[in-house]
């Protein structure tokens, strides 16, 4: 069943184009903004949705989780998705354990937010004996649950045998989990890809392997190493590892909205979402999908003001957070939330060199300036 909600927006001599959920709609004088929904929940998903997701003995009352992104999810960033989604797990940046190995302090990293709950801190590495002291740490930390990253694709990581190029060693990933799990006593997860490569898809095995030797949850990238973040996500692997593994299993790659929360959960069976790349510039995105997968219903998608005006603030926390390291970190952002409205190239290209809060804030005001205030 196909529901219309329509918004009428009055405006003198304007003449606009709103673009949402596919639908144009142009008058001189009247706005019409027509948000089509055709998304519904079945009913089996219904009952699904409704009850918490469970990691180990830890109940999540929420089926849409934030994914860990290097560079990305710092506190300042979880702060923000947190807002719209406070019931999704949310993770740090991956931490590695052979550094926290070698150091006295903590990595900035590490740090976590006493109120944000539920956390886990994710650690990557292929030595078991440092994987299990740094997933000390972070329970000592507050983490709810220590993740290993088996998935990432990044030749730096690679070549050091952690990330993705644990898929080739299936024994050494068994001995980290089972060698965490001892050293903790909260859920120990695993977040992995389908294979190395195309000739190399070995997530059925790998799955069952990281079952057996502990791990209370497995987030699957439908995606190889080889792939990177290019093609589709293969979300059918995903559906044949829930198949064959009792534990909690995530579907992650290409979750860039409500739509494609919904259809990879219907495809593929999986216990929950991950949100990813969906999320660089549009931290509402985890809130978006789990307000829907909640209601059924879904929310209006924030204007270009609203967007920009979540730039600002993100921009002024970093500094806050971080000082002048965290305006040249705040650059990236920036330029992510710019887009999808008339002038979004140029204004990229002044926040892509910003300097200071101040030069970021007044580009991003004069933005909003030659935008309708609705």
């Amino acid at each position: 069943m196909v529901e219309l909600n329509i918004l009428l927006v009055f405006h003198q001599k304007l003449v606009k184009n709103i673009i949402n959920h596919g639908i144009t709609v142009e008058y001189t004088d009247i706005i019409i903004q027509v948000r089509s929904t055709m998304l519904t929940l079945s009913p089996e998903l219904k009952q699904k949705l409704a009850t918490p997701l469970k990691i180990g003995d830890l109940e999540v009352k929420s089926r849409v989780l934030q994914s860990p992104l290097s560079g990305v999810t710092d506190l300042v960033f979880r702060r923000l998705v947190r807002r719209y989604a406070p019931d999704s797990m949310m993770y740090t940046e991956m931490v590695n354990a052979t550094g926290l190995h070698y150091v006295k302090q903590l990595p900035r990293i590490m740090e976590i937010d006493p109120n944000e709950r539920p956390i886990s801190i994710q650690l990557f590495d292929c030595r078991p004996d440092f994987l299990a002291e740094a997933a000390q740490k972070a329970v000592a930390e507050g983490a709810d649950t220590v993740d290993i990253n088996m998935g990432c694709p990044v030749n730096k990581i690679t070549k050091n045998g952690g990330g993705s190029s644990l898929l080739r060693d299936p024994e050494t990933a068994e001995a980290i989990v089972r060698r965490v799990v001892q050293a903790v006593d909260v859920p120990v997860t695993v977040k992995t890809r389908i294979g190395w490569t195309d000739k190399e898809i070995n997530i059925l095995d790998f799955g069952k392997r990281m079952e057996d030797a502990g791990a209370k949850m497995i987030t699957v990238h439908g995606r190889t190493r080889s792939q990177g973040y290019t093609g589709p996500a293969k979300w059918e692997w995903i559906r044949r590892v829930k198949e064959v593994l009792s534990i909690p299993v995530i579907a992650n790659g290409d979750i860039f909205s409500v739509e494609a929360a919904l259809r990879c959960l219907e495809e593929t069976g999986a216990d929950g979402v991950m949100c990813s790349r969906g999320t660089l510039g549009y931290p509402f995105l985890v809130g978006e999908v789990d307000y829907f997968f909640k209601t059924g219903v879904e929310k209006i998608n924030p204007t270009p003001i609203e967007r920009l005006e979540c730039a600002k603030e993100h921009l002024r926390a970093l500094w806050e957070y971080k000082g002048e390291s965290g305006v040249c970190q705040a650059r990236k952002h920036l330029t992510w939330y710019a887009k999808g409205f008339p002038g979004a190239g140029e204004l990229r290209g002044l926040l892509a060199v910003v300097e200071t809060v101040e030069q970021g804030c007044d580009a991003i005001d004069r933005a909003i300036e030659q935008l309708p205030a609705s």
